[in-house]
């Protein structure tokens, strides 16, 4: 059933497609932390160990959020892996022996990816559509990876 939330249709496909990209980035970025969390070892392992796994909570709520709104927008949000790697923009990591400063480096440059991509949807998003509220929720989504890039590069000097 399409939404009828004021907004014309075009609107709401732009705003479901930058959300889409979105999830499939926040489902790849959660298994790869998550993934990380399990391998970590080394002399700060207890620290990134609970560190990983705050970030992949905030990382599973996000991903949640993102699909909830695309629902509410009239989407079908995706929810395979094949779908998530298809649409996303993070390479998985297949390597078993990755040095904690590999982990904090990639998964440090996976948020950066995700941050900039992000800009790029506010951007379209308040350019192209009048959608505000998605503006204004991938705004806080934003924040939250430039907390978790600060605190993953803090860990990486």
């Amino acid at each position: 059933m399409e939404a009828k939330i004021g907004l014309p249709k075009k609107d709401l496909t732009k705003s479901i497609d930058n959300l889409t990209l979105l999830l499939a980035n926040e489902m790849l970025l959660y298994v790869k932390t998550r993934k990380f969390h399990w391998n970590i070892s080394g002399n700060s392992f207890m620290e990134l160990h609970k560190l990983f796994e705050s970030h992949y909570d905030l990382l599973a709520t996000t991903a949640d959020e993102v699909a909830e709104r695309i629902s509410a927008l009239g989407g079908k949000a995706i929810g395979s892996m094949q779908d998530f790697i298809k649409h996303g923009q993070i390479e998985e990591n297949t390597d078993s022996s990755n040095t904690q400063k590999q982990m904090l480096d990639e998964l440090m440059s996976n948020h950066e990816t995700v941050m900039v991509q992000i800009r790029k949807s506010i951007d379209e998003v308040g350019e192209k559509t009048d959608d505000v509220v998605t503006e204004d929720f991938l705004t806080g989504i934003l924040k939250m990876h430039e907390d978790i890039s600060w605190q993953l590069r803090k860990y990486s000097n």
